[in-house]
């Protein structure tokens, strides 16, 4: 079965590749916590890279990483520095949509570098995908992935992604500890995009939704019960979003029992004749791989492949 045939897309722009011996930026646009400085500087000058931290990192507001105007400030003032090669965001939790109507799309736009981050940074992969057009990455954040210890896959897949070790052709490589799961088998082609799905059914009915038209959806979460998973997928299906997908690509939904999940996600994504393939270990998950935001892929449920289809960084 192959995905129906839509409008043809246009690839996202690749981003400079993070340079060895670069800078790594890192900022705090949703949720706060406490970073270890000295351990984050050791952990990236190990790897050969130093580390920028701005100001937001280290304030509080509540449930908040410092006020609205310092976490915008501070991703404007990454995003400006030509002395940072890649930016990646210390933590999710909660925020990054309060930000979203304020961004300076262009600013970023002319100065687009590899942004990283998953589950509420979910909101800026979509307004960037939508306003400024680069390829972003679906990867693991700075507290609780790379210091967190998390399996060698993590760092792996995040450095050989960004470095650009990993071209177009290539098939995304997958642990083989995990199995992969066909929940609908098919062949489709399209631009990979979304998240964290409480977060994509969060942006409805905003400008900063996400456009669905010929893409393969990205979908994880955490801590929502499986009634929850199908009050968002259905949401999304009312919304007329699912019905303009190409594919589906499910990663880590934890904390939900997983023939569960794939009876939902046959009875949601059958009616579609869409491809979904389910298990993909990108998310709250250990290990958590890094997948490129708005690249032009091709999944092959069947045959459990992901393959990227553009160059999604360009060495300099």
């Amino acid at each position: 079965m192959t995905a129906r045939p839509t409008h043809t897309l246009c690839p996202h722009t690749p981003v400079p590749a993070l340079p060895s011996e670069g800078m790594i930026g890192v900022i705090a646009p949703a949720g706060p916590a406490t970073l270890d400085t000295d351990k984050a500087l050791q952990w990236m000058r190990a790897r050969g890279y130093s580390l920028k931290v701005y100001p937001g990192v280290y304030e509080k507001d509540g449930y908040l990483a410092g006020s609205d105007e310092v976490r915008l400030g501070d991703l404007h003032a990454a995003f400006a520095d030509s002395e940072v090669d890649a930016i990646i965001c210390l933590r999710g939790g909660y925020g990054t949509p309060r930000l979203l109507d304020r961004i300076d799309f262009g600013l970023l736009r002319d100065n687009a570098k590899p942004f990283i981050g998953y589950s509420d940074i979910t909101a800026l992969h979509l307004a960037i995908s939508r306003y400024a057009g680069f390829v972003t990455f679906h990867g693991p954040m700075l507290n609780a992935d790379l210091l967190g210890g998390k399996q060698q896959p993590t760092e792996f897949s995040f450095f050989n992604m960004l470095r650009g070790q990993v071209r177009a052709g290539t098939v995304l490589a997958h642990p083989v500890a995990y199995p992969l799961t066909t929940v609908e088998p098919g062949v489709a082609h399209g631009r990979l995009l979304g998240g964290n799905l409480a977060m994509i059914a969060a942006t409805m009915g905003t400008p900063y939704e996400i456009d669905a038209e010929g893409v393969i959806l990205l979908i994880e979460d955490i801590n929502e019960p499986l009634y929850r998973i199908d009050r968002l997928l259905t949401q999304l299906r009312l919304a007329g979003t699912l019905h303009k997908l190409r594919g589906v690509l499910v990663g880590d939904v934890a904390g939900v029992d997983v023939a569960a999940l794939e009876r939902l996600l046959k009875q949601t994504f059958e009616p579609l004749r869409i491809p979904v393939l389910s298990g993909w270990r990108s998310g709250h998950c250990d290990p958590n791989l890094t997948l490129p935001m708005g690249a032009l892929v091709r999944l092959d449920a069947g045959n459990k492949e992901l393959v990227l289809e553009q160059d999604v960084v360009v060495r300099r």
